[in-house]
Order: C-alpha cells, then sequence, then structure tokens
C-alpha cells in the first residue's frame, strides 16, 4: 500500500518506537508514582525521560510542565475549558479543527464566546491585523493551529504570540500538524501553551499526545483524581504535572512517543521538513498540469505551506476519488477532513477535498504513482 493519509496518523513507524513499546509491556509494567518498589521506580523514570526529551524539543524550560494526553484534541479541551470554564471571549482563525470550535460551541452555555478571524494566505500582516480586529474587552484566549489540517496553510505564530501578550493575553498553539513537521519553539516564539499529538509527526504510536504549558500561566484541570502524592488530602494537587495528570498513564504509549521523538530529532526537524516540502511541490507542480485536477492553493512554500495537499478531480466527490485510490491501493483522505470551518474558507464546503499527507517515509516513485493513478480514475465514468 502507498499510504499517503499521513496527517490523520504517521505510518509506518520507525522501527525504534516498535521495540520501545514491546519493553515497556515487559520492563515497565508497574505504576509510575504508585509504588516504591524498583520497577515502579524505574518505570517512573521513564516517563520522565519522556518530559525531559519533550521540553528540550520543543523549548520548554521545566520538563514537570509537559503533561500527557491521549491525543491533541485532549490538550486543546484542556486548555480551552481550564482558561474559559467561568466565561470570557477567544479568538480563533477561521481555519480551526472541529477540536477547537467544537468545545467552544460547548462552552456558550457559560457565557463563553468566540470570534473567528480571516487568514490571509500569503500575507501574514494581514491576518495578524484581522486577529488584532476581533479581540475586544472580554477576550482571554488567542488560539490558532499552526498549519491547517486541510490545506497545509501556516499561521504567523510568532507575530499572533507577539500580538496576544501586547493585550495581556493567553496564546495557545494546535501542532497538530505541524508537531515534526516544522521547527516549533516555544520561548523563541512566545507560545503559553502547546497543543501536540505523540501519533503524527513525531512518528509515536495512537493514543498519545502532549499539553506542553509556559511557567505561571494558571490553568484549572480538566480531570481531578488520584495522582500518587498528596493522597490525605480531597484536593486536587496544585504542583505540575500531577495537577493535570489523574489516573493511570498509558507508560506504553510514553515509551513509543519517547523513542520517536528522539528519532526525529536524530533526523533534524529542518531537514524533514525540506524533503516533505519537496515531495508536496513535485506533487503540485504534477497536478498543476492535469487538467481533470482542480488545486485551491498556492505554490507551495517553506513557511508558508505544511506538507500536505487538497484537490479535487473534477467530475467526481473527494470521497468518490479517496474510494478509487483505495482500490489502488493508495490511501488518501476525502471529506471535510472534521475541518469544516477551513473548506468555508476555502469555498470547498459542499464536497471537501481529496487530502495528500506525506511523511519522512514517502518517497517520489509512491508521489509519481498517485499522479498516474489519479490520471486512470479521472478516465472512469
Amino acid at each position: 500500500m502507498i499510504y499517503l493519509d499521513n496527517a490523520a496518523t504517521s505510518w509506518p513507524k520507525p522501527s525504534i518506537v516498535h521495540k520501545s513499546v514491546a519493553e515497556a509491556l515487559v520492563r515497565f509494567g508497574a505504576n509510575p508514582g504508585r509504588g516504591g518498589h524498583r520497577m515502579a521506580m524505574e518505570t517512573a523514570e521513564r516517563v520522565y525521560a519522556c518530559r525531559e526529551t519533550a521540553a528540550e524539543f520543543f523549548g520548554l524550560k521545566d520538563p514537570s510542565n509537559v503533561i500527557f494526553t491521549s491525543n491533541c484534541t485532549m490538550a486543546l479541551n484542556m486548555v480551552i475549558k481550564g482558561l474559559l470554564s467561568d466565561g470570557g471571549h477567544a479568538v480563533i482563525s477561521d481555519m480551526e479543527h472541529n477540536s477547537v470550535v467544537r468545545p467552544l460551541t460547548a462552552l456558550a452555555k457559560y457565557g463563553v464566546r468566540y470570534t473567528m478571524a480571516n487568514v490571509c494566505e500569503g500575507n501574514p500582516k494581514k491576518t495578524v491585523e484581522n486577529f488584532k480586529a476581533a479581540i475586544c474587552r472580554d477576550t482571554r484566549l488567542l488560539l490558532c493551529t499552526h498549519a491547517s489540517n486541510a490545506f497545509g496553510t501556516v499561521l504567523p505564530i510568532r507575530e499572533l504570540s507577539a500580538l496576544a501578550h501586547r493585550f495581556g493575553l493567553v496564546f495557545a498553539v494546535d501542532a497538530a500538524q505541524s508537531a515534526g513537521h516544522l521547527p516549533l519553539h516555544m520561548e523563541r516564539e512566545g507560545i503559553d501553551f502547546l497543543c501536540v499529538p505523540g501519533h503524527k509527526g513525531l512518528y509515536g504510536p495512537m493514543g498519545t499526545g502532549m499539553l506542553l504549558c509556559k511557567e505561571n500561566v494558571p490553568i484549572f484541570p480538566l480531570l481531578e483524581g488520584g495522582t500518587g502524592t498528596r493522597s490525605l488530602e480531597t484536593a486536587q494537587p496544585e504542583e505540575f504535572p500531577e495537577r493535570m495528570e489523574s489516573g493511570t498513564l498509558n507508560v506504553p504509549g510514553i515509551c513509543g512517543l519517547h523513542a520517536g521523538l528522539l528519532w526525529v530529532k536524530q533526523h533534524s526537524v529542518s531537514l524533514m521538513e525540506e524533503y516533505e516540502l519537496s515531495l508536496i511541490q513535485r506533487l503540485y507542480s504534477l497536478l498543476a498540469n492535469t487538467p481533470c485536477v482542480s488545486l485551491y492553493t498556492a505554490w507551495p512554500r517553506k513557511g508558508n505551506n505544511a506538507a500536505l495537499l487538497s484537490f479535487n478531480v473534477k467530475g467526481k466527490s473527494s470521497e468518490e476519488t479517496a474510494a478509487l485510490l483505495a482500490e489502488e491501493g493508495i490511501a488518501v483522505r476525502g471529506g471535510l477532513h472534521c475541518a469544516p470551518c477551513a473548506h468555508m474558507h476555502m469555498q470547498t464546503l459542499e464536497g471537501g477535498t481529496v487530502r495528500v499527507s506525506v511523511s519522512a517515509f514517502t518517497t517520489r516513485c509512491e508521489v509519481d504513482e498517485l499522479h498516474k493513478m489519479l490520471i486512470k480514475i479521472s478516465r472512469k465514468p
């Protein structure tokens, strides 16, 4: 199979990830923080090692502020509900995923409001101006995707961070399509909360994610419960990471995520960004010269685009095209990609798009084969 659905979850995973998950099931089977015996202590050390690697990887000073989650969606919910549970206003982009829009919508009954700022592709200054115009008196949070999961559009997060902090706002980033694909550094970019999936560009197992929190930014926990600390107290601990992590952690997943982080670090995010974008640029050139294909974005450029591309085959729905490609052994995704706002922005809401997303394991030959198959299926009635 030619796998081009890495924006949903990366595949294949590096062999070191497989080995680390299997090793964890054998060697680190005790509950971290819930015992003083040797296996529990060794397991806790392995978990903390992942925090340290993640903190270094994303430019966060304190590893204790790395919170493990089940996915990026959970991390986003922790930020949104942790900051706006008693009301307030948020500014988001008009290209956000439902993982942002739905939690905000659910909080409407508590008086929470949000405004969507228009993203101007290729014009970061205008995008920042639109965000600024959306800020009002009770705005607390500015939250945006780093890269659109539907079209690959990259937002100017450094400039948006400066805007947010100038108005005394918290700045949060959804890095679902950029973590591991694009360089990210919380301190340099001025990010207060970074929401990260473990199973996409970091090549970890499914069911893993992280919320990285800047120091001294207050947030209420999404869950309360057992943490292995302060057991006599009925109130949730104040210290991180215990404040935000209740219940048993996914230790095999965290060990696999750690291996994925180390693998990406070894191979260099910048080099992988360059390689992956070159594949998307190649595909764009091929499709731009294919009369049966409709493209929706400009030529993909570094700094403007992540390594994914949306298109449609004329005369066929996106789901039909994806199904026909699946019959030929090529995995892509058709539809709205859980991002109707982005499709409304690009005027593709009615039928969505076919999305191709590559990884470090994708080859030029696979991109060329996709192009050949698209020409073939375009001729089918």
